[in-house]
């Protein structure tokens, strides 16, 4: 079962009334959120609510418009440069599309970050990678390009690579996209078992709704520019909300319309290519 911790220090990232956008465009405001050591927290919304403009604003690619994002009682609007890099290193992310490589190897794939950002000696490296491929049932498919293992089994090499560095902090971006039944179940259970094994917070950026809320302790819901409603599954599930339940029960109308709403620059552009004819 999930557990869930309270104690003020174990807080890892922080949303504190954050506006979020690009440029003069707001896309998110009043966003606040907590997520803890331990915890897995979901992040829901429909395609185009602002999921991934969070993930962004939590590993300090854009700045906050309004109010503060604090990642590991950091501050980000005060951090830049080396500062904000030792912050990342502290972070793994798994990317939508997994991001490997394909000229290296499934062991190479992962053991890429050690490379890069720890001093281990060859046995030390081989120790590890093996040890984090038998976590994700992949260790005898470690000598395996890219190209001979299948969708599901990718998902978990960039899983594998995202937690070798044994990350405080881990950021999944649609990892159920495009997985069929049995590697989406496989890939929840195996971000709640590592978030449990390594201590880690966890943030799954997704709209998949039965898997997320079986592996999740918090779930934030995100819809209209807003967190339109927070709790555990259980209480989102039991939520009299209609916006809670249109989304948990994928309802085609409802307080999202099926139909794009007008603008006046819709109207204007109307205009302008009804006066062609």
């Amino acid at each position: 079962m999930p557990s869930l911790s309270t104690a003020p220090d174990d807080l890892v990232l922080r949303l504190s009334g954050v506006a979020l956008g690009y440029g003069d465009v707001s896309i998110l405001r009043d966003i606040s959120l907590d997520v803890r050591r331990g915890q897995v927290v979901a992040l829901m919304g429909g395609s185009g609510s602002g999921k991934t403009t969070l993930l962004r604003a939590a590993t300090g690619q854009i700045k906050a418009q309004a109010g503060c994002v604090t990642l590991f009682d950091q501050d980000l609007s005060k951090v830049s440069g080396p500062a904000l890099q030792a912050l990342r290193q502290k972070m793994g992310v798994l990317f939508q599309q997994g991001a490997l490589f394909t000229d290296l190897n499934v062991f190479e794939n992962v053991a890429f970050p050690l490379r890069e950002h720890a001093k281990l000696s060859p046995t030390e490296l081989l120790a590890r990678v093996l040890d984090t491929l038998e976590a994700v049932g992949l260790r005898a498919a470690a000598h395996l390009r890219v190209s001979e293992i299948s969708g599901g089994m990718a998902r978990r090499v960039a899983l594998a690579r995202a937690v070798v560095l044994e990350p405080e902090l881990v950021l999944y971006d649609e990892p159920f996209a495009g997985l069929d039944p049995i590697s989406l179940g496989i890939t929840a259970r195996l971000i709640r078992n590592l978030s449990d094994r390594l201590g880690c917070a966890s943030v799954v950026i997704t709209h998949d709704i039965t898997e997320s809320f079986a592996i999740a302790d918090h779930v934030y819901l995100v819809g209209q520019g807003v967190i339109k409603a927070h709790g555990t599954p259980k209480t989102l599930v039991t939520s009299t909300d209609p916006y809670v339940q249109q989304f948990l029960k994928g309802q085609p109308d409802g307080p999202v319309p099926f139909d794009y709403p007008g603008t006046p620059k819709f109207e204007a552009w109307l205009l302008n290519q009804e006066g062609k004819k």
